[in-house]
Parts: C-alpha cells; sequence; structure tokens
C-alpha cells in the first residue's frame, strides 16, 4: 500500500493549508481514510477521518477550524486546515483502512509548522 501525502509546509498562526494523500496501491475501495498528527514528545492523535460514505469525525483540537473530505474514485482525502495556530504544528501522517482489512495504513508523514 501506497499513500501519498502533500501539501504540508511553513505558515503563519491564522493561515490556512490544505493537506492531500492518495493511495496509490491497490486500487481497492477505502473504508476510512484520515489524518493523525504527532508533534515532537507527543502521542500520535487523531486530527480527522472520514468514510467511504462520507462520514467524519474530528478531534476536539481541530473541531470547527479543519474540514476532511475525499475523492473516492480517486482513493484522496483532503484536509483543509484554516485558522491554523502553533500548536498545530506537528507531522500529519494520512490513514487509510481498507475494507476487509483490520489494519491501518500509514502514508511517510507531511511537516506542518505554523509560526506565532
Amino acid at each position: 500500500v501506497q499513500l501519498q501525502a502533500s501539501g504540508g509546509g511553513l505558515v503563519q498562526a491564522g493561515g490556512s493549508l490544505r493537506l492531500s494523500c492518495a493511495a496509490t496501491k491497490p486500487a481497492l475501495r477505502i473504508k476510512t481514510m484520515g489524518w493523525y498528527r504527532q508533534a515532537p514528545g507527543e502521542q500520535r492523535e487523531l486530527a480527522a477521518t472520514i468514510t467511504e460514505g462520507g462520514t467524519t469525525n474530528y478531534g476536539d483540537s481541530v473541531k470547527g477550524r479543519f474540514t476532511i473530505s475525499r475523492d473516492n474514485a480517486k482513493n484522496t482525502v483532503y484536509l483543509q486546515m484554516n485558522r491554523l495556530e502553533s500548536w498545530d504544528t506537528a507531522t500529519y501522517y494520512c490513514s487509510a483502512i481498507y475494507f476487509g482489512r483490520s489494519y491501518i495504513h500509514w502514508g511517510q508523514g507531511t511537516q506542518v509548522t505554523v509560526s506565532s
């Protein structure tokens, strides 16, 4: 399984970024796609997930600021991040759970840095 993430970078507090992640191999149906994040010295935490049917789930710290969406035909998930704050600084990891499988596949991570 290959999950290719992009869109991270450096942004000022209050700004926006959009992350993208495409699952390229295998081209099978994905039950749930999402984003998790991990800051240095911290545990990985949920940012947002979305099912094939469009049901979303957000971590408390991003509710109202981040929006997750997906293109099922492209097996691609997006994370629109608005009103970014310094505590959003982390490595963001794309995730995918395929139908018929119970484990999470992880992408390589993309760095988001918010300067205050």
